[in-house]
Formats: C-alpha cells, structure tokens, sequence
C-alpha cells in the first residue's frame, strides 16, 4: 500500500518577510487560494488513503499544519522535537509506516513544490511504485530534465535505460552536488543530468535497512523510536532519541552509496519555488516583464517583483526601478535587487543578531 510522506519543516528564509518561523513558506499560498502545503496533499489524493498521508514538520508548526489540512488525522501530523536533516526526517516516517504496514511504500516528497499537472504526476507515481514492487530492493527518484543550467540544484546523471511501459526510467551512475555555472553548462550540453527532484519512492522496510548499513549509529535511534511507536512512552522516546542523531541528508547518507537505486524522467511540470524570482515562472510578466500581485502601481518599472500580500487599501508604488523585488507584509517591506536575492537570509540573520524576533 502507498504511503504519502511530506516533509514540510523547512524554515522558508528566502521567502521573507512572507515567510516567517511561525508560519513558513509551506502554509504559505504563495501563487494561488492554496497554500503549498495542501497542494502537495491534494496532489496525492487518490493515490492512498488520508490515514496513509504523514506529515513531518518541526512541533512548532503542527498545530498549524493540522488547521490547514482537516481531513487528516491529527496523530499523522508528527513534530520533529529538533531539527536533523532530512536522513532523520524519512527514517522516523518509514518506522511509522512499518510499525503500521509491513510491505508499506512511501512515497517522500517535500511540502513546497509546485506541480501543476496532477494526472502526469500521479501516473508517474504508479509508475515508480510498480517498479519497486518488482523489485523491492530499489530506490527511486524522479529527475528533472533541465532548462537552464541552473547551479542551485544537486543533480543526477543516468546511466543505462530500465526497459519500462512507463517514463524513461534508468539506472543512477552518480549523484552530483551543486555545481558552479561552468559545471553546469556542461551538464546541460551533455544531456545525460537531471536536476534532484527531491521525490522518492521505496519500501519502508528498504530504506529502513539501508540506514542501518550506512548510518548504523542513527539507525540505532530509529529503532529505538520505532519500538515505542503505540506506546505511553513514544513522545519521551521520541524526544530523547531524536535529539541524539546526528543530522545528515538522506542523499549523503544512502542515495549517493546505495545500489540499485533508479530515476525516473518527470513527465510532470516542476518548481522548487526556491525563491521570489519563481513567480516570474509561475505567475507570468506583463509587457513590461513586470511580475504583479495585490495592490500596486508601476510607473516607468521593468523586469520587477512587486507583491503586495495586505489586502487594506495600502498602495505599494514603484517609479524608475530595474530588475528589483518590492514584497510588503502587514508589519515588513523587503526591497532588493534581484542580484541580491539570495542575500535575503542575510536580512533573517540581522533579525536574529539583533534579537527583533517579532519579524521572524
């Protein structure tokens, strides 16, 4: 059986001052009337049973997760108690799933992409499930073909083709890490790289095994969490247990070392919504390649992000500027170039230096 695992305890830093620790960029509708969050649910309606969708978050958001999302049972929204990378994060959801389905198959998916076709992902969804239960021993992901040669992405490079009905699915050679621009024109020329989804599919019970061969020490503590699942003692096993780990990602820890482990060529759109410039992407530019939205006026502005979340009167206006961001909050303006862009978790750090937590 299926098992939707969405991990969705990311901070969203980036997306400041919209984004903020009490309510980061998954509860955020950041192109739409959803937010992110329950467009990621939505996307596996169908797929399995709302008692089969586990959300992993920090404690702090779970209360707010479980507002959104009404439908799903509040014992599967689980609060991390600390934070500990993403290797962590999947290996207390599979021993949740094996503790509740022995042959279960997640299926792991951050809470903040867009997907906008539906029906291509959740055919490519049955795809990569079938092929794990060919062979349960595999792990796959989803790799996206790249447009650009982007170097904010980790990427993959494929091997040789699994004959398959479905997708172009093939064997992994290698993961690669974030590359610089050369690199990555490079990749792009070569046309045998994928851009890291980030979306897997396995068994419970395989990567289970496969942090226990990798990761033996954190495998331990899972395990140990796993054993308590059901019990009176779970939230104090979990917290004490949890805190113990060493945090790593899940591609250090077992995608990059494991075998046999395949990709799958999305055939859906996708978009990592990485930061403020994705909405030139998904909202559209007018004829001045002017992204708009909310209450705003432009007089002699180009090539511009101007977002105005309040609905109160308030008139964001912008004269004479060039490839800049202008993002208004009820209590904070964020103005940057977009050269400057990833400079914005700068601005967070001040924040915290200075100890003005009310815009966090």
């Amino acid at each position: 059986m299926i098992h939707a695992i969405i991990m969705a305890g990311g901070a969203g830093t980036r997306f400041w001052p919209a984004s903020r620790q009490d309510h980061p960029k998954q509860l955020l509708a950041i192109t739409g009337a959803e937010t992110m969050i329950q467009a990621t649910v939505r996307r596996m309606a169908g797929l399995c049973p709302v008692e089969n969708v586990r959300i992993v978050t920090n404690t702090r958001l779970t209360d707010k997760i479980r507002q959104q999302l009404p439908d799903i049972p509040a014992e599967c929204v689980l609060g991390e108690p600390c934070k500990r990378d993403t290797a962590p994060c999947v290996g207390l959801a599979a021993a949740l799933v094996a503790a509740a389905d022995e042959d279960g198959t997640m299926v792991v998916m951050p809470s903040d992409h867009v997907i906008s076709d539906t029906e291509a992902f959740q055919s490519a969804i049955k795809h990569a499930t079938q092929l794990v239960d060919e062979n349960p021993n595999r792990i796959l992901t989803f790799g996206i073909k790249p447009s650009y040669p982007a170097t904010v992405f980790g990427y993959i490079e494929r091997g040789d083709t699994i004959p398959t009905d479905g997708p172009e699915t093939f064997n992994v050679e290698r993961f690669r890490e974030k590359p610089d621009l050369q690199t990555a024109e490079q990749f792009l020329e070569q046309g045998s790289f994928y851009w890291n989804s980030g979306i897997f599919v396995w068994k419970a019970k395989t990567i289970l095994n496969a942090l226990r061969k990798f990761e033996p020490q954190m495998a331990a503590h899972i395990d140990t969490i796993g054993l308590a699942i059901g019990s009176p003692s779970f939230d104090e096993v979990l917290n004490r247990e949890f805190h113990a780990i060493q945090g790593v990602s899940i591609d250090f820890a077992v995608m990059e070392k494991y075998q046999p482990v395949c990709v799958v060529q999305a055939p859906f759109d996708w978009d990592d919504v990485g930061n403020w410039t994705a909405l030139e992407r998904l909202v559209g530019q007018d004829q001045d390649a002017n992204t708009l939205i909310g209450n705003q006026l432009t007089v002699d502005t180009k090539n511009c992000i101007v977002r105005n979340d309040n609905d109160d009167g308030h008139l964001v206006a912008t004269v004479g500027m060039e490839d800049c961001i202008v993002i208004r909050t009820a209590d904070a303006t964020l103005v940057v170039h977009k050269s400057r862009e990833a400079d914005v978790k700068k601005i967070v750090a001040a924040l915290e230096s200075r100890e003005m937590n009310e815009y966090l």
